[in-house]
């Protein structure tokens, strides 16, 4: 892809997931190209078991809604890695997890902006802002389909590395358990 077929690096903003997203969730996680990485249940019913802990503040993790220029384009979900002490134990197989490190997972569910570094755009905007938003944070460690060629790459252009890869719990079991485990630092 030539930068002339890459979409202007458009301006971020983001807001917590509310049960009023959840029809948009809905119809986002149920698009192929989300649905083969998310595995999620789609039904309103699904959705909103999934997805309502968090908008009702019950979970310490955050599902922010991605806005670019002003249209909803994506989800980014956000969490301090200890907060979810099995999640740290699997990872600790792969990689060094520090006890203030974060992760995000995320999806551009808008289909006609996949493919064009809008996602990698996305997750710089995350990372900028999860610098501001937990200032405690030394790291983001993001664990990675290696099947999932488009989201790591969009790691890399996000200015992650690769410092592990091993077996993990899969998402979608369809997928394997083959991953990646991308890191950045602070920057100082």
């Amino acid at each position: 892809m030539t930068s002339a077929e890459e979409v202007r690096a458009p301006e971020f903003t983001w807001r917590r997931v509310t049960e009023s997203d959840f029809s948009l969730l809905g119809g986002w996680l149920s698009r192929p190209h989300v649905a083969k990485w998310w595995n999620h249940e789609t039904s309103p019913e699904a959705v909103r078991r999934d997805f309502g802990p968090t908008a009702r503040g019950e979970e310490p993790a955050e599902d922010l809604l991605a806005y670019a220029d002003g249209a909803p384009i994506g989800l980014v979900q956000r969490c301090r890695i200890a907060d979810y002490p099995e999640y740290v134990d699997e990872l600790r197989e792969l990689a060094e997890v520090p006890e203030s490190a974060m992760t995000l997972d995320y999806l551009v569910g808008e289909p006609d902006l996949v493919g064009r570094g809008v996602g990698s755009a996305m997750i710089r905007a995350a990372l900028a802002d999860t610098w501001v938003s937990y200032p405690e944070a030394d790291c983001v460690i993001v664990p990675v389909s290696a099947a999932n060629s488009a989201s790591w790459r969009a790691l890399e252009k996000a200015g992650l590395r690769r410092v592990a890869e091993g077996e993990l719990e899969p998402d979608n079991p369809a997928n394997g358990t083959a991953h990646f485990v991308y890191r950045v630092d602070r920057p100082r």
